[in-house]
């Protein structure tokens, strides 16, 4: 007979409007007994929001269920940033798991564009291979902030996804990334 084993996991949809949220639970009892399974969401810059949580299924949340926007206006994309997820069946919060993540899907959307930029580049070759230093090298800060986020190392994370922003920024305002002379100097 198995035991009670709390587990959410943070569902990659691709899309920066939404959230999906899967309990991957074991439950002791088949079907499931539970009296009042409820999902907690801090979202960054904004109140933490609480929901009834279906049991062993996956939910999707965007702009307007977390609360972000007005029922029946415009849905906006939900910001990145540290998101802490409580998942209790009880009221007592006896029974409860705990999860931070940090959301990159903003970033991830802006990495793309970039990377989109670098395909379509009619530039010399040390441009090019720069380009892809620096790429990897802005992936390899969004990869670090997402570890410190889920290592609750909060401050980290937060300075990695600033620092991948601020690179991302200036490889978009370049018109081929730079001149080449780091790959030159450094490979």
């Amino acid at each position: 007979m198995p035991t009670l084993n709390l587990n959410i996991l943070v569902v990659p949809t691709y899309d920066t409007f939404t959230l999906g949220i899967a309990d991957a639970s074991t439950y002791p009892d088949s079907p499931p007994v539970v009296t009042s399974p409820l999902i907690e969401i801090t979202i960054p810059s904004f109140d933490t929001v609480s929901f009834t949580f279906p049991i062993l299924e996956t939910t999707f949340y965007n702009s307007e269920t977390l609360l972000i926007t007005p029922s029946g206006d415009n849905l906006v994309s939900l910001p990145d940033g540290i998101y802490t997820l409580k998942y209790s069946i009880d009221p007592a919060d006896i029974n409860y798991i705990e999860r931070s993540i940090m959301r990159v899907d903003r970033l991830q959307e802006k990495f793309d564009t970039a990377f989109m930029k670098l395909d379509m580049m009619e530039c010399d070759r040390e441009i090019k291979t720069q380009s892809k230093v620096d790429l990897n090298s802005i992936y390899f800060f969004i990869q670090g902030a997402i570890a410190a986020a889920n290592n609750c190392a909060t401050e980290e994370a937060n300075k990695l996804y600033h620092y991948a922003d601020k690179m991302l920024d200036r490889f978009l305002g370049d018109n081929c990334g730079c001149s080449g002379n780091n790959y030159k100097k450094n490979f």
